[in-house]
């Protein structure tokens, strides 16, 4: 166990950041849907997500057991920053969108982590998200293009944004209600 969070505090941060990134696309539609669509192929964003992904592996890699494989923590503390800027040098196409899947993959192991050996069923609520972000994030690491793709979909029309954001909203406010009153 390296995070150490309890599932109220995994609930707690997993329904927060759903209902921040929602709210937007309920409250002013038009103008999430033109930042959504600027999102894949944003530079900016894609060096800002993979910096934060960089310095979570890193960290991780740092810190965490490695058991039999300890004799390769050092040459993976090496290879990991020069991965790192050889990626920012030239991987242009779809770098926020690979950053944000790597981000997701991330995310999915301290949920799962806090989620493991409980009894309450409503722990699947978190757990669930937790597989929904691994399996975006494989997905969008491999084909960033489908990430393109979904939100144009979703924002073919207002009612089909709001629909996917409001569903969105529905189940960070039901893994926020059940971990103030269930975990």
């Amino acid at each position: 166990m390296i995070y150490h969070l309890s599932l109220q505090t995994a609930g707690l941060i997993a329904g927060f950041l759903l209902l921040l990134v929602s709210l937007p696309g309920l409250i002013k539609p038009d103008f999430s849907q033109q930042m959504a669509q600027r999102l894949p192929r944003s530079r900016v964003t894609g060096w800002a997500l993979l910096t934060v992904g960089f310095l979570w592996s890193f960290w991780l890699l740092a810190t965490m057991e490695m058991g039999e494989f300890s004799s390769f923590r050092k040459p993976l503390l090496f290879i990991l920053p020069v991965g790192f800027l050889l990626v920012l040098r030239f991987v242009d196409e779809f770098l926020a969108v690979r950053a944000l899947g790597i981000l997701f993959l991330l995310a999915a192991e301290p949920l799962l982590d806090a989620a493991f050996f409980r009894s309450e069923r409503s722990r699947l609520l978190v757990t669930v998200f937790a597989y929904l972000l691994i399996v975006a994030g494989l997905f969008w690491v491999t084909m960033p293009y489908l990430l393109r793709d979904q939100i144009n979909w979703s924002a073919r029309t207002n009612g089909r944004w709001r629909l996917t954001h409001g569903l969105a909203f529905l189940y960070g406010a039901a893994i926020l209600a059940c971990a103030f009153t269930r975990y």
